[in-house]
């Protein structure tokens, strides 16, 4: 009886830590920045400070932070009902053709006039139609055909070859509206500055929709995991259900690229994280990607703010800020070459 208490109680031990570590980050990024000090910080949550310096942290610092970890947890599920959905490791919304589709969405809403970085509802509607193009385009190169359908490094292929068209669509985008090219480096990059509660206020009620529809469909991803004859003894229909699933992951994947743009990595190997932690019961493994998804890219939002404070004093430039999107795909393709090495085979 104590040895089952011990693994129940193990996972929920997991999340509470997870959890905090989530306030922790969340606590460094509210620290971090150049505008205020850890002591001005301290001095306006006791009452004091000046209203430049109430300013800067109640309606800047607070949603950037919000933001971030909202985004990540986004990309943390969206990635997690990917890789369960289709059986892959690989099939992160960045291979999957869905965040450069998301991308591209946004990209062209706006070199048309139609949306721009400050409007994020347009932006929203502009990404989610992308990322479902891009997933259109996966379904189609690679769903028609089943031995490549059932095969994740088959998946993984097309998803690529999907990703680079998008890719390459959107460069020529660059080249219909150069004025844009400010916003459009912000999309392709990933970054948190700029964020106010507008976009606050967009993003959680978007994230926290979608995320339970993930959480409704555990059940079926579970079973999904286990392969389409597993899931279909047990009752399910795979084809809906990962139709579905798919949905849930382009929604999530187009509110966090709205909210902050293209984050490398973050989708892709997060939920690689998250089923070390707690396996493969997604009824604890969703919350845990989730809170592992806002920890990663909350604490590479700190980190990029203090890396930017260091070269901008090196470089004796005020202005330069160091994108969080450049933080997760430096980080990310190092951890990914560690996971690919340490594989036991290397072929998959």
């Amino acid at each position: 009886m104590s040895l089952g208490l011990s693994v129940v109680r193990r996972p929920r031990t997991r999340l509470l830590l997870l959890a905090l570590l989530v306030l922790v980050v969340a606590v460094l990024g509210v620290l971090a920045g150049r505008a205020l000090t850890p002591a001005a910080v301290a001095d306006v949550l006791a009452g004091g400070g000046d209203a430049t310096d109430r300013h800067v942290l109640f309606q800047l610092r607070l949603p950037r932070v919000l933001v971030a970890l909202g985004a990540g947890a986004s990309l943390g599920v969206a990635g997690l009902v990917l890789q369960s959905a289709l059986r892959n490791p690989l099939a992160g919304p960045e291979v999957t053709g869905v965040t450069p589709g998301a991308v591209l969405g946004a990209v062209t809403a706006t070199g048309l006039g139609l949306a721009s970085w400050e409007s994020p509802a347009a932006v929203v509607v502009a990404a989610t139609l992308g990322g479902f193009t891009g997933a259109a385009l996966l379904w189609l190169m690679a769903g028609r055909d089943r031995s490549a359908a059932g095969d994740p490094a088959g998946i993984a292929v097309h998803g690529v070859l999907v990703s680079a068209v998008l890719g390459g669509l959107t460069a020529m985008m660059l080249l219909v509206a150069p004025g844009e090219l400010g916003s459009v480096v912000q999309w392709l990059v990933g970054t948190t500055e700029g964020r106010v509660w507008d976009h606050w206020h967009l993003l959680w009620p978007w994230a926290l929709v979608w995320a339970v529809a993930a959480w409704l469909l555990t059940g079926p991803l579970t079973l999904l995991r286990c392969g389409d004859e597993q899931a279909g003894a047990a009752g399910l229909a795979a084809g809906p259900a990962r139709v579905l699933a798919l949905v849930v992951a382009v929604a999530l994947t187009a509110g966090a690229v709205a909210a902050v743009g293209a984050l490398g990595f973050v989708g892709l190997l997060v939920p690689h994280v998250a089923v070390a932690l707690f396996g493969a019961d997604l009824r604890v493994t969703l919350p845990g990607a989730a809170l592992a998804g806002a920890v990663v890219v909350g604490g590479a939002d700190a980190l990029a703010q203090v890396c930017g404070r260091v070269l901008a004093v090196a470089l004796h430039s005020d202005r330069l800020a160091l994108p969080v999107g450049a933080v997760t795909t430096c980080v990310g393709a190092v951890l990914l070459l560690v996971v690919v090495r340490r594989a036991p085979d290397r072929s998959h």
